[in-house]
């Protein structure tokens, strides 16, 4: 097989394979030569790829929701009775995850740089397994406390290990489903959970533990599990033997890993990351982060407090999670089959983000507290609205260092959102806690603000560099950045 080669100077659509004018006023549609139909053989790789890895990513990120969200259910099967929990000192335990996530994340950019993803991911996922399962054990809020810090310091490194293994193994144009793909797994992990946290809740009491401690036993025996299958066979480089890649696909491969942009190396340079520090649009997308997650932090946390607000009781509240997954799964799904469509990325998560701002008001101002859940279940589109914010993040971001301390900062900035919000949650405010909804309006309106703010930068500097093509390609090898080279389009 011959595998053709297009001038990095060529541009199509996403919608024909044609050349683009540099006349055109609006460069949203405009990508680069790889956004052509793939060849047979490259379908093939790439189903290689979604097949052995795909599944295991997947896996991993829906444990990591189930399990920072377990919290949420043991509440509801009887956590702050059992642990003479009082006051607001719920939503510190919940706060505390984040904490802890927080404190993990500079440690972890580095070691992104320094070990073997697929087996610092196993690693991880022994270490939280083990601090859920502990939490079994807690007795007191001091107990609950440090076991919440602690899990959310070993569950820190996971987000960015599995956006730099998406942004390792595809292509630039395939990335934004596989992201909405591993992404929709919280949406499936809060079907499951209800359901799992509702089957327990049935069950007598066993060896004397009540139902909400199994519940993280459970969770926790789980996660060890999967934790080890990932460090023997979860792979994370392109180029690894373990694939058994012919000739023809090893040719593959190279092209692939010029699009995406991603050219690994142990050494972090410094360059980049000053560079990095002197975009707007970092900025725009690390606030963007923290306003979105403002909300998850809270709904996540106070999901079954709020339904149980509308009158319905502990286990009938933790039944009606089922329907909020299966709404995030659909607004996941959407979301990235329209963006993958249109290429509107970033379009397409401000729409989501009014969609969520809608919800919230409909929740707090419908008079009848059982049609209250309508409300309740539209608010759940920022989750797909973070899945465009990564899209956009990853896809256009070259360079090893600045792509690692793009998706890190980004990811401190989804910690100090999801800290901050349930505090916002006043427990004198329940059931309707108005000051934190509108406070979740308002920022979801400015997230949007943010989004139009990065996307015209992006834009203007497509039409510059769509005017001016470079004349000299660029090698593979090159860890260059996207701000170096000239050929780079952004995703828009």
């Amino acid at each position: 097989m011959s595998v053709s080669k297009y001038p990095l100077e060529t541009i199509t659509t996403n919608r024909r394979d044609s050349f683009t004018s540099l006349n055109e006023s609006d460069t949203s549609l405009i990508y680069t030569k790889y956004d052509r139909p793939i060849s047979v053989e490259e379908k093939a790789l790439v189903r290689k790829i979604d097949w052995c890895v795909l599944p295991l990513i997947c896996l991993v990120n829906f444990l990591q929701f189930l399990d920072k969200s377990a919290i949420n259910y043991a509440n509801a099967l009887g956590l702050q009775v059992d642990t003479g929990l009082v006051g607001d000192q719920y939503s510190t335990i919940v706060s505390l995850f984040y904490l802890g996530y927080l404190s993990y994340q500079l440690p972890n950019n580095y070691l992104l740089q320094h070990v073997k993803i697929g087996r610092y991911i196993g690693v991880l996922l022994v270490a939280w397994g083990s601090v859920l399962a502990a939490t079994a054990s807690a007795n007191n809020f001091s107990h609950l406390a440090a076991l919440r810090f602690l899990l959310g310091f070993t569950e820190g490194g996971v987000y960015p290990c599995l956006i730099l293994l998406v942004s390792t193994l595809y292509r630039r144009s395939e990335q934004t489903s596989r992201l909405g793909a591993f992404w929709l797994c919280n949406g499936l992990a809060l079907c499951a959970g209800g359901f799992i946290s509702y089957g327990i809740g049935k069950i007598p009491y066993i060896l004397g533990l009540h139902p909400w401690r199994w519940c993280m036993i459970i969770l926790g025996g789980v996660t060890i599990l999967v934790g080890f299958i990932c460090f023997f066979f979860l792979i994370d480089d392109p180029r690894s033997l373990k694939w058994r890649h012919n000739a023809e696909e090893q040719i593959l491969v190279e092209e692939r890993i010029r699009d995406n942009a991603v050219v690994r190396t142990n050494k972090v340079n410094f360059a980049q990351i000053k560079e990095a520090l002197l975009e707007p649009r970092l900025w725009c997308f690390c606030f963007i982060s923290f306003l979105i997650n403002i909300q998850n932090g809270a709904l996540t946390s106070y999901s079954t407090t709020i339904t149980q607000g509308f009158g319905y009781t502990n286990l009938d509240a933790i039944l009606l999670q089922t329907p909020t997954g299966i709404v995030d799964v659909t607004y996941i799904i959407l979301a990235a089959y329209v963006s993958q469509r249109t290429g509107q990325a970033i379009y397409v998560g401000c729409f989501c983000l009014a969609c969520t701002a809608l919800g919230l008001l409909l929740l707090e101002f419908i008079p009848i507290d059982k049609y209250k859940l309508v409300g309740f279940y539209i608010c759940w589109g920022y989750a797909a609205a973070y899945v465009m914010l990564l899209s956009a993040a990853t896809t256009n971001v070259s360079g090893f260092t600045k792509k690692i301390f793009y998706n890190g900062l980004i990811m401190i900035f989804y910690t100090a959102g999801n800290f901050t919000g349930p505090y916002m949650m006043v427990s004198s405010q329940a059931p309707n806690y108005i000051g934190g909804m509108m406070g979740y309006v308002g920022a979801d309106v400015l997230a949007i603000t943010l989004f139009l703010i990065a996307r015209w930068q992006m834009a203007r500097v497509n039409k510059r560099r769509l005017s001016e093509p470079p004349a000299e390609c660029i090698n593979t090898e090159e860890d260059m950045t996207d701000k170096q080279d000239d050929n780079f389009i952004y995703r828009l």
